[in-house]
């Protein structure tokens, strides 16, 4: 048995009770090093831990694949939900083994993000960057979503589209420079790392981006939908 398991954004307590049962109950963790670090107070004390980085996860996945069919029960973990950010790398499981693999959802940052900004999925874009390959596409996405007043939820790429070049970009754009845009860390604390306009986080940015791999953003719309406009309490 294999299975794929999200594990929420960065706490326990953000787990659900079959993810962590799952992973309780593993011969085999695989994940990165910032996933198995949560997940490691439940990792039983026998279990083999695959440790993955970004060089050498698809060697590493072979190996998990080949102790799967040698009986052994893997759970490879990801970070929030697999199916927001994390399809590039179930793709890479799913090769390895050579088929298709269960999956057990989780908690995304964007499901905490639009919590804790008070904004509903409805009148929102999910966009994420976290992926190889052209970013055109999402770019462009990204810019549609914006201009038909839509909220975005964005998760930036690590190494070269941080949250000053999604800023940046935006307003070569042409997108509305005084859009608010809210900058999250810690999606266990209650408060932004981050607040300001695009034109502000543009102006940011330097060689090194001022944020961690894990940040993830929040650009509120211009014109708030209908049902973000409450009338005055009588």
């Amino acid at each position: 048995m294999i299975t794929c398991v999200g594990i929420g954004p960065g706490h326990l307590d953000f787990t659900t009770r079959q993810a962590l049962t799952l992973i309780e109950k593993a011969d085999v963790v695989a994940g990165f090093d910032a996933v198995l670090n949560i997940v490691s107070p439940v990792i039983k004390r026998d279990a083999q831990i695959v440790a993955m980085t970004y060089r050498n996860q698809v060697d590493e996945l072979d190996t998990v694949a080949g102790l799967h069919h040698q009986g052994k029960n893997c759970v490879v973990a990801f970070m929030g939900d697999i199916h927001f950010s994390g399809f590039q790398l179930l793709e890479r499981v799913e090769k390895a083994c050579g088929h298709s693999v269960t999956t057990v959802p989780g908690i995304s940052s964007a499901q905490i993000l639009a919590s804790r900004g008070h904004v509903c999925f409805d009148e929102t874009s999910f966009i994420t960057f976290h992926r190889r390959g052209d970013l055109e596409p999402f770019k462009l996405h990204l810019q549609q979503s914006l201009s038909l007043g839509r909220n975005a939820i964005v998760i930036p790429r690590p190494f070269d589209f941080m949250p000053e070049l999604v800023a940046a970009h935006l307003i070569s754009q042409n997108v509305d420079k005084d859009l608010k845009v809210e900058v999250w860390e810690n999606l266990t604390m209650m408060e932004a790392a981050w607040t300001g306009t695009l034109k502000d986080l543009a102006q940011t940015n330097e060689k090194a981006s001022r944020f961690s791999d894990m940040c993830i953003m929040l650009i509120r719309a211009r014109t708030p939908f209908p049902s973000q406009i409450y009338p005055e309490a009588k």
